[in-house]
């Protein structure tokens, strides 16, 4: 019983740093713990799920449509037949995927979008909030943000063939849960989707997901990419996603990331030692016996996307890069900002600073209000180039 309670202590997002630490009594944690050494403890936790076979998630009332996209298919066939299994998004709408009264978590979400990954964005409200406390275009929530698919293996991210979008963080909320699609291109899109979530209490130290994304194209010259600032209250920080267009020739992964956090000022408190080495590779992220780039997904880190330069349509390489703190959250007490340097070789051994094409999401927990998001770029500024 011991070894059952320490193991449920110790949270897959962080909320203990040892087992009955600081954490809430075990009873809050019914319907949250997800590792194979807790699945058979039973629980008071309700299962529900919302898809366009169930917009609400009400019990007993999926796969009542009548009408979707579905319909004509299941035409000889009726109600409770595939009728609704998708949504269309007309260019310029925004779509509501969920409303959910709390309190409870989103545990899985899947969904596989069409159109343009950039200009489809995604946003979370938590309890009742006006300002989204996630918004990522969906290709870069998702790991894919390139626009074409990368085949990602993580545990906080999967991305299947053909375009199956999965996301395993664990989201609480207390009072209510909103997440929309919003389609900011020229055209149409259909979405298929599916959000699994609990109701269950949720214990009282518990953060709040954040996501941002972040763009700069091309970096300016001797500055630093700023993947995450303004970050004001208490959490921790639990993931990067990066998309690196080098905009010059040769490598570009020698900047070092920092961590800057509870007031510090010129000099932060984690430095990393290389853009590679920050991402869990090494050495160019080469193939020992080819030389090229080596692309890899694993559990906390990975390279998943190499798009070799395309000179028929005069594209460099570009590089999608994911990082998960979830075995080594950075944790901040009243404020957090993180940078990445962009750096090179040039001539004689020395660095050369890079002005590459650069976006971000940071993925990160934190106490509730957050500190307003800067404006997302522009529909033309998301862009990717063809």
């Amino acid at each position: 019983m011991l070894m059952l309670k320490a193991v449920t202590a110790i949270a897959l997002f962080g909320m203990c740093v040892a087992p009955l630490s600081g954490c809430a009594d075990r009873e809050d944690f019914d319907g949250l713990e997800m590792s194979l050494s807790t699945l058979p403890l039973l629980s008071d936790a309700k299962t529900r799920s919302i898809s366009p076979e169930s917009f609400t998630g009400e019990k007993g009332m999926a796969g009542m449509a009548t009408e979707g996209t579905g319909a004509n298919a299941a035409r000889e066939l009726g109600q409770g037949w595939k009728v609704s299994p998708s949504v269309r998004i007309s260019a310029g709408e925004t779509f509501t995927l969920a409303e959910i009264d709390g309190p409870g978590a989103i545990q899985h979400i899947w969904m596989t979008p069409t159109g343009n990954w950039r200009h489809s964005i995604l946003r979370f409200y938590w309890d009742g909030e006006n300002e989204a406390s996630i918004e990522v275009p969906v290709g870069d929530f998702f790991a894919n943000g390139w626009g074409e698919f990368a085949h990602v293996n993580s545990l906080a991210v999967c991305v299947n063939p053909g375009s199956g979008f999965n996301c395993y963080w664990t989201m609480p909320f207390r009072g209510s849960c909103r997440v929309t699609m919003e389609n900011i291109d020229e055209r149409g899109m259909t979405l298929y989707y599916q959000i699994d979530y609990t109701l269950t209490e949720i214990p009282r130290d518990a953060g709040y997901f954040h996501a941002q994304f972040r763009r700069s194209n091309p970096l300016p010259d001797m500055e630093d990419f700023t993947i995450l600032e303004g970050v004001s209250g208490q959490g921790q920080y639990v993931g990067t996603y990066m998309c690196w267009g080098a905009n010059s020739p040769g490598w570009w992964g020698e900047g070092e990331i920092k961590f800057f956090m509870d007031g510090d000022g010129e000099f932060p408190t984690i430095c990393g030692t290389g853009t590679e080495d920050y991402f869990c590779g090494s050495y160019g992220f080469s193939n020992p016996r080819t030389r090229d780039y080596m692309e890899f997904s694993t559990p906390y880190a990975g390279m998943p996307q190499v798009l070799r330069p395309n000179e028929e349509r005069n594209t460099p390489p570009r590089f999608g890069l994911y990082r998960w703190h979830i075995m080594d959250p950075v944790r901040f007490e009243k404020d957090l900002r993180v940078t990445m340097q962009a750096l090179g070789w040039k001539s004689e051994g020395r660095y050369l600073h890079l002005q590459d094409d650069i976006s971000s999401v940071a993925f990160w927990y934190q106490a509730e209000p957050h500190a307003p998001f800067p404006t997302l770029p522009s529909r033309e500024a998301l862009a990717i180039a063809k």
